[in-house]
C-alpha cells in the first residue's frame, strides 16, 4: 500500500478499494500511510509558502486520522500563519487532549489565549509549561508572557477604575498597552471605542468599532454604535451601511431596526434632493432639504449640510438675497465651508457687490488652493468690478442681472421713448441724449443676445473691442457716434423710423 506522490489518482481509488476488503488491522495501517502522505505534502508545501494548498492536504490528514495529533499541529501553524488565529485554537487543543505532554503545543496555546485577552486561562497554560520539564528556550518564553499577564492584568484593573471615574484619557493609554498585547482582544477595543467616543476622537472610535465588529463574531452592538456615530457625524449612507450589517446578524434587533428606518427616511429625502439638484429643480430642491430638517431636527450635522445644500440651490436659481441669508447661516456655524463661500461669492456678484464676492473668493482660496472654480470666480469678480466702472448695460437699463428678456424689452422700449434725440431741441442737451440713446440701444442689444449677454457676464464687454478676445469685428456699425447709428433700427427692418407707437 505505499503508493508514491506520482501515481495518479485513479490508482489510489483502487488500492484503498483493496485496503477495505482486506482485514481491519491492516485498512487502519494504510489510512494512517496515506495521512502521513498528505502530511508529508502538506509540509513541502508549508515551507514553499503555499498556504492554501498546505491546509488543504492537513484537512485531508486530519479526516485520514482523527487521532493523528500531528495532523492538528500542523493545521494549527498554517492556521497561524494565515492569521486565523480563532480556526488555531480548538486544533492546539485537541493536540493538547491526545497529548498532555506536548509543551510546545501548550505554550503556543497561552500565548494566542493572551492575545485573545483571555487572561486566566493563558496562565494555567503557561504555569502548566513551566511544570512539565520544558526546554530552556520554553521555559525562558513562558516565564516572560507570564510577567507580562500579570502586568495586564494590573492594567486591566486600571483602566476599568479610570473608566468608572469618567476619567477617560488615562483609560486610553491603558488601554493602548493592553492592546498590544491583547491585539485579539474584542472586549478592550470596545471599552477604548467608548473612552474616544466621551473624548470626541469619533474617527478613532470607528477604527476600534470595525475591530471589534470583526473580532467577535455577531456582534450587533459594534455595528449599531458604529451607526450612530457616522449618523450623528452626518454621514447618511455609512449610517445606513452597518444598520445594515447589524440586521443581517439580528433580523428581529429592536435598537437597529428602529435606527434603520429613520436613517432609511432619511436616505430617501436626501437622495431626492440631490436628483432634483441634478436636474436643476432648485426650488424643489430647496423645500425637500426643508423636509429634511424636519426629519431630523436634532443633529447639527444634518442640518447645516441641508442649509449648504439649500444655499447652493438658492444661489444657483438667482434668489439673491435668500442665497446671501441661508449661505451667511451656514458660514457663521462653519466658516472654513468652502462650497457655502463659492455660493455666497456668486449670489454677491447676481447682487453687484463685487467686493464681498472677492473677499469670499480669497477665503474659499485660502481652504482650498487649487480649485479650478475659485480661481475663475475670482478672475471673473475682478473683470466684473472693472466693467462696473466703465459701462454697465444692466445699469443702463435700470434692470437686475437676472432680469428676463422681457423685462429687458420692456425697460428698453421705455427709455429709448424717453431718450429719443428727436424729443430734445437744445444742442447740449441733443449731444447728451444722442450718447445715451446709443447706450440704451447697445445695452438692449447685447442684453437680449444669449451669446452676447453671457459674455458680458463674464466681465467682457462684447462692444468694446479692447475687451474682446479677438472677436473685434463684432458690431462695428455702433462705434462712429450718431451718424453712423442713423442707419441701424433698434426696433427691427427696414429704414430707420422714429415715428414711436406704444401701444
Amino acid at each position: 500500500c505505499s503508493t508514491g506522490n506520482t501515481v495518479s489518482p485513479k490508482i489510489v481509488v483502487d488500492l484503498s478499494h483493496t485496503c477495505m476488503s482486506l482485514d481491519i488491522k491492516y485498512h487502519t495501517m494504510c489510512q494512517n500511510k496515506t495521512a502521513q502522505n498528505h502530511l508529508e505534502m502538506g509540509k513541502k508545501l508549508l515551507a514553499a509558502g503555499q498556504l492554501a494548498d498546505a491546509l488543504s492536504h492537513f484537512h485531508a490528514a486530519v479526516d485520514g486520522d482523527l487521532k493523528n495529533y500531528m495532523a492538528y499541529y500542523r493545521r494549527a501553524t498554517v492556521y497561524l500563519a494565515m492569521g486565523k488565529s480563532k480556526s488555531a485554537l480548538p486544533d492546539l487543543s485537541k493536540v493538547i487532549e491526545l497529548k498532555p505532554d506536548f509543551t510546545s503545543a501548550r505554550l503556543q496555546r497561552g500565548n494566542l489565549l493572551l492575545k485573545h485577552g483571555k487572561l486566566d486561562e493563558a496562565e494555567r497554560d503557561l504555569k502548566k509549561v513551566l511544570k512539565s520539564n520544558p526546554s530552556s528556550r520554553e521555559e525562558q518564553e513562558a516565564q516572560s508572557q507570564l510577567k507580562k499577564s500579570d502586568e495586564i492584568q494590573r492594567l486591566v484593573g486600571q483602566a476599568q477604575s479610570d473608566f468608572t471615574r469618567r476619567d477617560y484619557g488615562s483609560a486610553v493609554s491603558h488601554l493602548d498597552i493592553i492592546i498590544d498585547t491583547c491585539v485579539w482582544d474584542a472586549d478592550s477595543r470596545e471599552m477604548r471605542a467608548e473612552c474616544f467616543v466621551q473624548l470626541g476622537e469619533m474617527g478613532k472610535a470607528i477604527s476600534d468599532l470595525k475591530a471589534a465588529s470583526k473580532l467577535k463574531s455577531d456582534n450587533t452592538q459594534a455595528f449599531y454604535k458604529l451607526s450612530t456615530i457616522y449618523y450623528n457625524l452626518g454621514d447618511h449612507e455609512m449610517s445606513l451601511n452597518e444598520v445594515r450589517e447589524c440586521l443581517k446578524l439580528d433580523p428581529d434587533h429592536k435598537q437597529c431596526f428602529s435606527h434603520y428606518k429613520q436613517v432609511k427616511k432619511l436616505n430617501k429625502q436626501i437622495q431626492a434632493a440631490e436628483e432634483l439638484i441634478q436636474q436643476q429643480m432648485y426650488s424643489d430642491a430647496v423645500s425637500k432639504y426643508e423636509s429634511v430638517m424636519k426629519t431630523e431636527p436634532n443633529v447639527p450635522q444634518f442640518i447645516l449640510n441641508a442649509k449648504e445644500r439649500m444655499c447652493h440651490c438658492l444661489s444657483k436659481d438667482q434668489q439673491t438675497a435668500k442665497a446671501i441669508s441661508v449661505c451667511s447661516e451656514v458660514l457663521k456655524a462653519d466658516p472654513p465651508n468652502v462650497n457655502a463661500l463659492k455660493d455666497r461669492a456668486e449670489a454677491y456678484l447676481q447682487d453687484d457687490q463685487y467686493e464681498e464676492a472677492i473677499k469670499d473668493f480669497e477665503s474659499a482660496k485660502e481652504h482650498s488652493e487649487n480649485d479650478r472654480q475659485i480661481k475663475e470666480g475670482l478672475e471673473r469678480a475682478q473683470r466684473l468690478i472693472k466693467q462696473s466702472q466703465k459701462r454697465d448695460y444692466y445699469k443702463i437699463l435700470g434692470v437686475k442681472r437676472t432680469a428676463q428678456k422681457k423685462e429687458i424689452l420692456k425697460a428698453y422700449r421705455k427709455l429709448a421713448q424717453q431718450w429719443h434725440p428727436d424729443n430734445f431741441q437744445d444742442a447740449e442737451e441733443k449731444k447728451k441724449a444722442e450718447k445715451k440713446f446709443i447706450d440704451i440701444a447697445q445695452a438692449k442689444e447685447v442684453l437680449t443676445d444669449p451669446e452676447m449677454r453671457s459674455k458680458f457676464d463674464q466681465g467682457e464687454d462684447p462692444m468694446d473691442p479692447e475687451s474682446q478676445q479677438g472677436g473685434g469685428h463684432h458690431h462695428h456699425h455702433f462705434h462712429g457716434g450718431w451718424e453712423n447709428f442713423q442707419g441701424f433700427n433698434p426696433f427691427g427692418s427696414g429704414p430707420f423710423n422714429f415715428k414711436f407707437n406704444f401701444n
